[in-house]
């Protein structure tokens, strides 16, 4: 396979180079990369850098978030080769992403960031991203891959994703927008901000809400409401001084109440009704609050010297009360092995569908966790020219970062009757869970990069030295008395070495490739090893006529991969990491971008990507993972598709936009041995917007245009499908 990836890259070179077309010019006025100045929260820019990266990334543009306004973190990546994913709600409330097959299990194994912060929960401790940064509110959406990566530890296998949120505008503006249509879904978002001379600010409302797409007895509300609210304010210090300095004050808050479940279906069941939800899952709600505090301060000391100063504080608290264990006379079992079992656990079937009546059978256990995540970061970024006109970046960046998952958790008891459920029996506060994991961490690196003629080098380094803990203070312990309480401690420390390259060859076509160290932190049990790989890349831009394209062949070598205990993979959601041995993930990546017809009248964008992955187990291993199971060499990594595609194409007039996606998912296994599979899937958006005049834009969208009803996964338990046909309209003022 490699060998046939290789070969094509090379041909498709040869081809290439010796075509004579004109470079389309682009569009960014940025003609060279000195010339790039990144603001403190991005780590891109624009798509100029992106485009002229020594390692793979794509940034995501205000224009192209607008095509279809989405609210779904899935769909708006889904044009990104590299990328992988699974759904879980149809919402995109807590989504499962990978980047070049890394494990997809609540995005646990790519660095999360907004705003250039580590913005999952607790990073280091617990990664799970049972919050994520919500698409409706971003400007842009930035995203790293390959060696220029280690950058933005500790997770440096995949890559890295940076949520850009609303900036201070440089002068008065602002928009509402609003949108409602299918399942009773509404959306507001309204934004106002300004900028004098020394002052600057930005104030951001973000309602999201829905009645949800699934049925549940007596028509109970399946759905979910979101508010945000953010704040930004921005002061020019010191100013007299020739030195400019400045300070940006961020606050968000956010708060949600979703009717969400881990509870599936049966096969059978998805059969006759996709949207069906069991009776037994009539009390599941997640309850979430997160807050941020973030200051930054950013000083200029010339044009070459610039050094950006982070703090900050992330707050999150949750408490997902759902059903865990269905009770049968006397025999308790977990809801994914009951669903993936029916005909094993027929009675505890009838329960959870309402069809027997039966006291203290359903145990919903309150998964109640806080969470803290705070540090300082700065980044220190010095260029200059030096001999022959080369130009030299040098960048160091320093974190000091802690945090902590605090699990208080209880499980009650309810009574099902005529299909309803019943409260029967109060739990004791901790019995289901009473501790602290904790991280203490330092990380440095420093990034290089030499430009000389056509050739730029990007070598670099980062250390992460941690400290993980855990106090578990037991389950008849709630007043946590230290004399009861075990502890454990796991240290480790590391160097993350990579280096990028990139050959223009003329202003048509270039090269550029890189190797790195993958990395992912360990648990807190003591001697545990961490995640490391070596990983490859070697790609190659050009541009023909009106044609953009981008080819890519990637390897991930694992030595050691982890694995997680989550419940919402089937394990106990200890979320205690394992190893899982030798892995190898390898795949091509094609990015086309093209104005078909490009006029003062009508202009005609279109985009393909396609991601090629074929990720394996190299060892043999028993996983009490029900999303891994019995693990033999060659089997595939779960939940990793091997082909996805997508398109676009735009037609745009003076007043009217039209858009139409489609997006092809490929089928995966949903267990190591191949043995359950999620079919494949093609699913088409469009969307539609009218300027009635040039402050107000009318908007309309469908997603599912065709009603497809299809299955996206099998985890948390049982098969969940994916958005049905929806339409939704509303409008834009600017102002």
């Amino acid at each position: 396979m490699r060998k046939f990836i290789l070969t094509g890259l090379i041909l498709s070179f040869g081809i290439l180079q010796s075509q004579n077309e004109k470079i389309k010019k682009i569009n960014d006025t940025i003609t060279s990369l000195d010339e790039v100045i990144i603001k403190g929260n991005s780590i891109l820019g624009n798509k100029f850098v992106a485009k002229n990266r020594t390692g793979a990334a794509y940034y995501l543009s205000t224009d192209e978030l607008a095509e279809f306004n989405y609210t779904d973190i899935n769909r708006a990546l889904n044009k990104i080769s590299g990328i992988n994913f699974y759904e879980e709600d149809g919402f995109g409330l807590r989504p499962n992403i990978s980047i070049r097959g890394t494990s997809p299990e609540r995005s646990s194994k790519i660095a999360i960031m907004e705003d250039g912060i580590l913005i999952s929960p607790a990073p280091y401790s617990a990664s799970s991203a049972y919050y994520f940064p919500s698409i409706a509110r971003m400007q842009a959406v930035e995203v790293l891959k390959g060696s220029s990566q280690i950058q933005y530890g500790p997770y440096t296998t995949g890559g890295a994703i940076n949520f850009v949120s609303t900036e201070i505008p440089k002068s008065f503006k602002g928009k509402i927008s609003t949108s409602y249509g299918s399942f009773n879904t509404g959306q507001t978002h309204t934004t106002i901000g300004n900028s004098s001379k020394n002052f600057g600010y930005m104030l951001e409302y973000l309602n999201y809400n829905s009645n949800g797409f699934k049925s549940l007895g007596n028509k109970l509300n399946t759905g979910f409401d979101i508010n945000e609210i953010t704040s930004k304010f921005r002061f020019e210090i010191f100013k007299k001084s020739k030195t400019k300095q400045s300070l940006e004050f961020k606050f968000h808050h956010y708060d949600e109440i979703s009717n969400e479940t881990y509870l599936g279906l049966t096969n059978s069941d998805f059969d006759k009704n996709p949207f069906l939800r069991y009776p037994g899952s009539e009390k599941d709600k997640m309850d979430a609050e997160h807050i941020q505090y973030l200051l930054t301060h950013e000083v200029n000391f010339s044009e070459k010297l610039k050094i950006t100063s982070n703090f900050y504080y992330n707050g999150f608290k949750r408490n997902w009360y759902k059903l865990d264990d269905v009770v049968f006379e006397a025999n308790s079992q977990k809801i994914s092995k009951v669903v993936s079992n029916p005909d094993k656990f027929p009675g505890h079937m009838s329960i959870l569908r309402g069809n027997l009546d039966l006291e203290n059978s359903l145990k919903v256990k309150a998964n109640n966790r806080e969470y803290i995540s705070k540090g300082i970061q700065t980044k220190i970024d010095y260029h200059w020219y030096g001999k022959n006109n080369s130009f030299n970046d040098l960048e160091i960046g320093l974190r000091i970062h802690y945090d902590e998952e605090d699990r208080f958790q209880w499980e009650d008891v309810y009574n099902i009757n005529n299909g309803f459920m019943s409260l029967g029996i109060y739990g004791d506060k901790g019995s289901q869970g009473n501790r602290i994991s904790s991280a203490n961490s330092f990380a440095s690196y420093i990034m290089y990069k030499y430009k000389i003629n056509r050739l730029t080098v990007s070598p670099g380094i980062r250390f992460e030295s941690i400290k993980l803990l855990r106090d578990d203070f037991g389950k008849s312990n709630p007043l946590r008395n230290p004399s009861d309480t075990s502890s454990r401690e796991n240290k480790v420390s590391v160097f993350i070495p990579g280096i990028g390259l990139n050959y223009t060859f003329n202003n048509k076509i270039s090269m550029f490739g890189g190797l790195h160290k993958g990395y992912s932190p360990p648990g807190s049990s003591v001697g545990q090893k961490a995640e490391e790989s070596i990983n490859l890349e070697l790609g190659t831009r050009l541009t023909l006529n009106k044609l953009n394209a981008e080819l890519i062949v990637f390897q991930n070598d694992y030595s050691n991969l982890l694995g997680n205990d989550l419940a919402a993979t089937g394990g106990f959601g200890e979320l205690d990491p394992f190893n899982a041995g030798e892995a190898l993930v390898n795949g091509l990546e094609i990015l086309l971008m093209s104005n078909i017809v490009e006029s003062n009248k009508i202009n005609i964008p279109f985009s393909l990507s396609y991601t090629l992955t074929n990720a394996k187990f190299l060892t043999d291993f028993g996983s009490t993972q029900d999303i891994w199971g019995e693990v033999s060499n060659g089997d595939r990594i779960p939940y990793i598709p091997q082909h996805q595609l997508n398109s676009s194409i735009s037609f745009e007039a003076n007043k009217f936009e039209l858009n139409l996606n489609a997006n092809y998912n490929g089928k995966f296994s949903t267990v190591a041995d191949g043995s359950i599979e999620i079919p494949s899937y093609l699913i088409f958006d469009v969307s539609f917007k009218y300027k009635l005049r040039s402050d107000i834009t009318l908007k309309s969208k469908i997603l599912n245009l065709f009603d497809n009803e299809y299955a996206v996964s099998r985890a948390p338990a049982g098969l969940r499908p994916g958005h049905p046909f929806g339409i939704y309209a509303g409008f834009e003022y600017k102002f």
